[in-house]
């Protein structure tokens, strides 16, 4: 769950919902910068469903007693995300055995300086998967990969830039992870980094700009009134809260 939090609520973004508007980005992506075409809709798949696995867990959000707010992806605790990572990466590969692969680099990435037992079997685990999958993956290339790869982390960045920062947010306001640019993967042939930033409630201005013109796509979320929590718990107060959609659009400098 990605959460902001005002005065008397708090702004609720499905993880499922965020990858969703990453896919909706990325699949704009110009043709002439896209290397390996043969694996493009596995690409695609891959960022449109790369949280799949937060999707039942986000239905009934859960509750930080320490915080007195909802769990972020970041309070999230390690044991469970990796029963979610698990999930999400082996409902990605029997859709898509490629798309499986890119999911399961982007998670072990996530845990890669957890020293846990559980968090260093689970990096055990993807290994072998993707070595499983490498080795039935007809014209696999690491450089290929490693461009893919880099489609998957910058929609997934983009997506969290809109989502963790307020709408129309100035540049000092902005979240701390993104007010020095998002970095760019060398692969991706562009630049070191992308920057960001709010035109207006609606509008994100985007440097260097490698999509076919503007892009417009909506942003699912719920706005969960702290009285209705105190009232009826997260998880009800959830339940009967509304889904609200939001339209943005990503536009050249």
């Amino acid at each position: 769950m990605i959460v902001r939090e005002h005065e008397d609520s708090f702004i609720m973004i499905e993880q499922d919902n965020h990858a969703y508007v990453s896919g909706e980005i990325m699949k704009h992506w110009k043709e002439n910068l896209f290397k390996g075409k043969a694996f493009k809709s596995s690409v695609d798949y891959a960022i449109y469903k790369h949280d799949i696995g937060w999707a039942p867990f986000d239905k009934q959000p859960f509750w930080n007693d320490k915080d007195k707010a909802p769990h972020t992806f970041v309070t999230f605790p390690v044991l469970p995300k990796i029963t979610l990572y698990t999930d999400g990466i082996n409902k990605t590969e029997q859709h898509d055995r490629y798309a499986g692969l890119l999911c399961s680099e982007h998670y072990k990435r996530f845990l890669a300086n957890n020293t846990s037992d559980e968090a260093q079997a689970f990096i055990r685990q993807e290994e072998e998967r993707q070595q499983r999958i490498i080795d039935h993956t007809p014209n696999y290339k690491k450089e290929l990969f490693d461009f893919h790869y880099g489609l998957v982390q910058l929609g997934d960045n983009i997506s969290l830039y809109i989502c963790l920062n307020e709408p129309g947010a100035a540049k000092k306001d902005e979240h701390p992870f993104f007010k020095d640019g998002i970095p760019l993967a060398a692969a991706l042939n562009l630049s070191e980094k992308m920057y960001l930033s709010w035109e207006n409630d609606a509008a994100i201005i985007t440097d260097p700009f490698p999509f076919h013109n503007s892009v417009t796509f909506r942003l699912k979320q719920k706005q969960l009134a702290k009285k209705d929590i105190s009232r009826y718990g997260l998880i009800e107060a959830y339940k009967n809260t509304p889904y609200e959609q939001l339209t943005l659009t990503l536009k050249a400098k």
